[in-house]
């Protein structure tokens, strides 16, 4: 297909509408579609353990290189929004097209990569973690058809970050949605045995989240083709562009790594709780589950508004820019203060959610209370590492990652863990969230220095900002 310059949309809304209004319409889709997300990988799980432990701890271990995979698909496709928001801003559709062909061209170099490791390395990887026959077996059958059919999961996620990036939200919204009711669907179907389909037991679990996966990815792309008009994919005839993925991992390597951080965390955590009781790391488990739903939402958030800050500094229109950052980092810290009130006043309730026996419970109510305060500090932090990614400063990112959860984190857990006792190494969240607090704040004053103010008509400085901004809509 061609399309010249003129024929494109003079203006897309990221650059005109009023952004409360703006920031609201292209987040809540997918603040609803991530709920649904963490709702149905609880749901997932739910109906493995109904098999047998040893089917859900089969699926347990395969997670770490499920989380690797998601984590090279939602990286990748930060650099892909980053980048493609910035062109259109700078009204380049030529270049806006080449970051989604090209974008296309590397989630098929991902699938091709772990569909390799998922053939080769299954077993062997199962073999490292246990010797248990019926762990191995199932757990690398699950792994395989996890790694080999991902192709529907990357392209997904990079036909999803195509709309995102453009402001339709409300379609990601559609086949996320969609890929989750299939697998919710499909999980006991294909599990069990029902409606005259054989019993696959995990295998069936498997099957059907690549099932809903490729679902959704065949929707997003006709999404792009219909509804799209900012893009448009030549991939008759296309040759990839050393320089346009340069510029696309300069944010998603950064972000990619950044996301796999969470596993070295939690292996570190893992390893420091069970030397108490292994109930103990059985309440770390339960809170990263629960905590899903308040941080969800802040990362719905986050995926609305880094579309409009890459488009409007493109655009050259920091005022645009400052009102998104406020009006994101307001909304995310008002989430996150429901959920302290929520894990302060029903611990009990929370835990009971998951059956816990009495002393899950005296171990996880303080835990989850105590652990909780980190929230206060965490919307911010949040908001701030993805305006360093929308800016193309994903190294930032980066290390506030890095020292939030490997430098002070864990070695912090670790000396209370030693010196105070079990109860004490929960405050090494909220320690490490202030920390990182102190660390956002000095990267956004850099940031707003180097890459909003220049841009002209900025505040002088952060600080006038709200004396500027007051009662004004753009």
């Amino acid at each position: 297909m061609n399309e010249t310059t003129a024929q494109r949309p003079a203006e897309n809304k990221m650059g005109v509408m009023p952004i409360n209004r703006l920031l609201i319409t292209m987040s809540l889709p997918m603040v609803v579609s991530m709920l649904v997300q963490a709702l149905y990988n609880i749901v997932d799980s739910m109906f493995v353990a109904q098999l047998s432990e040893n089917a859900l701890t089969a699926v347990s271990l395969a997670f770490p290189v499920q989380s690797l995979m998601i984590a090279v698909g939602t990286g990748t496709g930060v650099g892909i929004n980053a980048l493609l928001s910035k062109s259109l801003g700078e009204k380049n559709f030529d270049l806006a097209d080449k970051t989604a062909e090209n974008g296309v061209f590397l989630a098929v170099l991902s699938y091709l990569l772990f569909a390799v490791v998922g053939v080769l390395f299954s077993k062997p990887f199962f073999l490292l973690q246990t010797t248990d026959p019926e762990i191995v077996e199932s757990g690398s059958v699950y792994l395989m058809l996890c790694c080999v059919c991902s192709f529907g999961m990357f392209l997904q996620f990079t036909f999803e970050r195509l709309l995102q990036s453009t402001g339709r939200t409300f379609y990601t919204m559609i086949t996320q949605g969609l890929g989750a009711i299939i697998n919710i669907i499909l999980d006991p179907i294909m599990i069990f045995g029902l409606l005259g389909f054989p019993k696959l037991g995990v295998a069936g679990a498997a099957l059907a989240t690549v099932i809903g996966q490729i679902v959704a990815s065949v929707l997003a792309l006709v999404f792009n083709i219909k509804k799209n008009e900012e893009i448009t994919l030549h991939l008759k005839g296309f040759r990839p562009s050393a320089k346009v993925i340069g510029k696309i991992y300069s944010v998603g390597i950064p972000s990619i790594i950044m996301a796999s951080i969470g596993s070295v965390m939690t292996f570190g955590m893992n390893k420091i709780l069970i030397s108490f009781t292994s109930t103990a790391t059985a309440v770390f488990g339960v809170y990263f589950k629960l905590q899903s739903f308040v941080f969800m939402p802040i990362f719905g958030l986050n995926n609305g508004m880094v579309p409009i800050i890459s488009y409007n500094y493109g655009a050259r229109k920091p005022d645009r820019m400052m009102k998104t950052i406020k009006l994101s980092i307001l909304y995310a810290t008002v989430i996150m203060l429901i959920g302290v009130a929520v894990f302060m006043l029903i611990p009990d309730k929370l835990l009971s959610i998951f059956n816990a026996s009495e002393t899950m419970q005296q171990i996880g109510v303080p835990a989850l209370r105590t652990i909780s305060l980190s929230f206060v500090f965490a919307g911010f932090c949040i908001c701030m590492l993805s305006v360093c990614q929308s800016l193309g400063h994903g190294m930032l990112s980066l290390s506030v990652s890095v020292v939030r959860q490997l430098v002070i984190l864990l070695p912090t857990a670790y000396l209370l863990a030693r010196f105070s006792g079990l109860n004490a190494v929960w405050w090494a969240f909220p320690f490490a969230e202030l920390f990182s607090l102190a660390l956002c704040l000095i990267y956004f004053r850099y940031i707003y220095r180097k890459e909003i103010k220049p841009l002209g008509n900025a505040p002088q400085t952060a600080e006038d900002f709200s004396a500027e901004e007051s009662g004004k809509e753009r």
